[in-house]
């Protein structure tokens, strides 16, 4: 009800871990963040972002403005690749050093962010890196100081504790989650998010609605993480037809935006389980693959397979796209095809086989969704059993399309 009401053009605080400025304008917030950063003493920060999104977005003038404003001095580095690895958390981390970075700024989508967060770890144990840090290897405990400017509406990692990067000798894709890398501040403005090509407005929301299916359904959810999920699938069912059908307009993505932001909170306090922990080993092996695409390509088949043992929570949260469920047991193909059929109508058409992946894959990306330090975590608390057959089910039944 609040899209009928509010000023998308009022700057809204929010506070959930990270105290959020939410709303058009919201990065006119950078100076109130580089005034709180001079007075702490930090007078040197490292900018990271890719090579060419934070220029159009409108994001980076004011950065600097800000910066140079309070005195802030700043060193920049664009080389944050998509699914980022290891090596390039390593370099960046060395350009951090070798400038004195007491705080980490990330520009962008979830990898620029991801990378800050990486940074913000290894610049706290400078004889760890990437790789031992992706590995598991420690248990950080403290990270320099974090400002998350979102660029996307999606990942919601600006406002959550996990950070993901590939390590790409081993074809791993992990995760990690730690309670010193929620950024201190965060800023999601949608006028920054307009210039987000089309296939971006529409994975990214897909990840948030993977987000939410997965956090109301582990074993580990609360009343919290489902109430959000509900929320997220009705703006996003809403919003994303007309984000697509007119980029430029504001209003969905003001509320694409909110729904992205209510989607990290969500699985912060759910978690994930079946449809991420499969997606990465498909991302770690082809890393131009798109993360949202992944996920569409695996998600009805992780709906047919859970939907048995969370079936009322499911027709609760998916009723905007699947109206009607009563939540038995014997409604699981009706629902995950339902979910393909919303997908393919957005214009997310294409399955594992499109994308090169073939049944002689499956033993491979199966052994590496059971091996990949963190999936592991992610599968225990799937609401159902994550055995290797279920694993490699919901590969064989996402190469194709649902009869």
């Amino acid at each position: 009800m609040f899209e009928k009401y509010l000023d998308i053009n009022t700057i809204h605080t929010i506070r959930a871990r990270s105290l959020v400025y939410f709303g058009c304008g919201a990065i006119q917030k950078m100076n109130d963040i580089a005034a709180e950063l001079k007075t702490r003493g930090i007078d040197k920060v490292m900018i990271l972002t890719s090579k060419n999104a934070y220029k159009g977005s409108g994001a980076w003038e004011p950065t600097i403005d800000a910066l140079e404003k309070n005195g802030v001095e700043y060193v920049h580095f664009d080389g944050v690749i998509p699914n980022p690895t290891t090596d390039s958390i390593d370099e960046a981390v060395q350009v951090a050093r070798d400038f004195g970075a007491r705080a980490l700024i990330g520009i962008g989508g979830g990898s620029p962010i991801d990378v800050a967060k990486s940074v913000a770890i290894l610049l706290e144990y400078p004889n760890e890196t990437g790789e031992s840090l992706y590995c598991w290897k420690f248990t950080p405990e403290k990270a320099v100081p974090i400002v998350a400017i979102n660029l996307t509406h999606g990942t919601g990692t600006e406002c959550d504790r996990v950070a993901v990067a590939s390590v790409t000798s081993k074809n791993f894709k992990p995760a990690i989650a730690y309670e010193c890398i929620y950024p201190e501040w965060a800023i999601d403005d949608p006028q920054l998010m307009l210039t987000l090509p089309a296939k971006h407005i529409l994975f990214t929301s897909i990840d948030a609605v993977n987000h939410v299916v997965e956090a109301a359904t582990t074993k580990c959810t609360n009343p919290f993480a489902i109430t959000l999920a509900r929320e997220v699938i009705a703006l996003v069912h809403e919003n994303l037809p007309k984000a697509l059908a007119d980029p430029r307009d504001v209003v969905p993505r003001f509320n694409l935006a909110y729904a992205a932001l209510l989607a990290g909170i969500s699985f912060d306090n759910g978690f994930l389980h079946l449809t991420h922990a499969l997606e990465h080993p498909l991302s770690a092996v082809k890393p131009e693959l798109t993360h949202g695409l992944g996920l569409a390509m695996l998600l009805p088949a992780v709906v047919n397979a859970i939907y048995p043992s969370r079936g009322a929570v499911l027709a609760d949260i998916l009723s905007p796209i699947v109206p009607g469920l009563s939540g038995c047991a014997c409604e699981a193909e009706t629902a995950a095809k339902a979910v393909e059929d919303w997908l393919f109508s957005l214009g997310s058409d294409h399955k594992l086989s499109d994308e090169g992946f073939t049944v002689q894959d499956i033993a491979k990306l199966t052994e590496l969704t059971q091996t990949t330090p963190s999936l592991p975590v992610l599968l225990s608390v799937a609401p159902v059993e994550a055995t290797t057959e279920l694993i490699s089910k919901i590969y064989a039944d996402s190469l194709n399309r649902m009869e």
